[in-house]
């Protein structure tokens, strides 16, 4: 069974383990102790095992913007993704939503679209030769 929840500190290891298997190291460990301290995260569970995590903010010109989503390896393509953002716009303080992806991520973009994002512009030179797609949801 499927369960998103605001993380908590004693989350963090567990948190850490995923986006690790996911980008290879724990470069942002801070950047996630930090979103937790500041109710900026929300995690995925099944059987009390944590499989996904949400990372946002409201600083995208005050809108909310989903700046990490990340799903343990093991657990992609069984609804997780899909789950934490329909729970995040559920709860979201803002009446927009926005979030990105590398182009090159056709997993992520499937995602978006699944689930009612659409396509809101292009942003180039983040990464050499991979424009980031932007993506928006109206609540």
């Amino acid at each position: 069974m499927k369960f998103i929840c605001k993380s908590h500190l004693k989350d963090l290891e567990e948190i850490i383990e995923i986006d690790t298997k996911v980008i290879g190291n724990a470069n942002r460990l801070e950047y996630i102790k930090n979103a937790i301290k500041e109710e900026r995260c929300i995690v995925a569970k099944t059987e009390n095992r944590i499989v996904g995590f949400l990372i946002f903010n409201t600083h995208f010109y005050d809108y909310s913007f989903i700046s990490l989503i990340i799903i343990d390896p093991h657990h992609r393509r069984k609804g997780y993704a899909s789950s934490l953002l329909n729970h995040f716009v559920n709860i979201s303080s803002t009446s927009k939503i926005f979030s990105s992806t590398n182009q090159s991520n056709q997993s992520m973009q499937e995602v978006f679209n699944a689930n009612g994002f659409i396509k809101s512009g292009v942003i180039e030179n983040l990464d050499e030769g991979d424009p980031e797609i932007v993506y928006f949801k109206s609540k």
